[in-house]
């Protein structure tokens, strides 16, 4: 899947704004599934997590509004339509985890969890670059929410 790697561009990785376009122009692509990478794909009302091994783009994707690298960013052009099929079970599986945070009742709990995960996937240096906005977005939970989980303020109320 290597072959059509998409991820220098003068700069040294492709910018969220070139990301979306490509969206836009639902061009199918997959999140390089052999680097710690990803992207958090903004929609209307909501935020999805395309992790490594992830398809993006195509029909699935026209709603995307803004783009979040995660990582530094890689994307491939799946080659063949086993790693086409493959890519929409990983997309589904990461859709999959972030549903079993956003199961959970307790906004702050469901905030917490967030930030452990990406920690647990990429690296503690990762998940404070990510805007709180973001982790909002995709668990359900005011930006506020996330910024008292960041700073450890589980005692107090999330309303406030």
């Amino acid at each position: 899947m290597e072959q059509g790697q998409l991820n220098h561009n003068g700069r040294g990785s492709l910018q969220a704004d070139e990301i979306l376009l490509l969206l836009q122009k639902q061009k199918l692509l997959v999140v390089n599934p052999r680097s710690k990478n990803g992207l958090i794909l903004y929609k209307k009302y909501h935020a999805e997590f395309a992790g490594p091994g992830s398809v993006v783009g195509s029909s699935l994707d026209t709603d995307v509004i803004k783009v979040i690298a995660v990582g530094k960013i890689s994307l491939v052009y799946p080659q063949t339509s086993k790693e086409r099929i493959n890519a929409y079970l990983i997309r589904r599986q990461w859709i999959r985890l972030i549903k079993q945070i956003t199961d959970n009742p307790v906004a702050l709990e469901r905030a917490q969890l967030i930030l452990n995960q990406f920690e647990h996937w990429f690296d503690p240096q990762t998940a404070p670059r990510i805007p709180d906005e973001a982790f909002a977005s995709l668990v359900g939970v005011l930006p506020r929410t996330i910024r008292k989980a960041r700073n450890g303020s589980e005692h107090q109320d999330v309303w406030s």
